[in-house]
């Protein structure tokens, strides 16, 4: 199969650049960017099922932020115990 996009000169630029960068002719690095970029998941569907979770557990925000900022500081501190002191 075969299609057309059209580019404005600058974009068929940048796409020739980037082409000859990875070593490709052009025509095989746009098939493969649009491949990677309509085959990896976006951000919003790397998330939904940790927002569904949140939903799920009625914790309001301020909770969540409170939940997730004494977490940090339990690796943090754990961290700090890990470290050589220097005497």
């Amino acid at each position: 199969m075969s299609i057309s996009i059209p580019l404005s000169p600058e974009a068929e630029a940048k796409l020739r650049e980037r082409a000859q960068a990875a070593g490709e002719d052009i025509t095989s690095y746009a098939a493969r960017v649009l491949h990677d970029a309509l085959t990896t998941p976006s951000v919003d569907e790397l998330l939904a099922p940790f927002r569904g979770h949140v939903e799920a557990s009625g914790m309001s925000d301020d909770q969540l932020d409170e939940f997730y900022e004494e977490l940090r500081k339990k690796v943090w501190e754990e961290k700090q115990l890990q470290q050589p002191r220097s005497a």
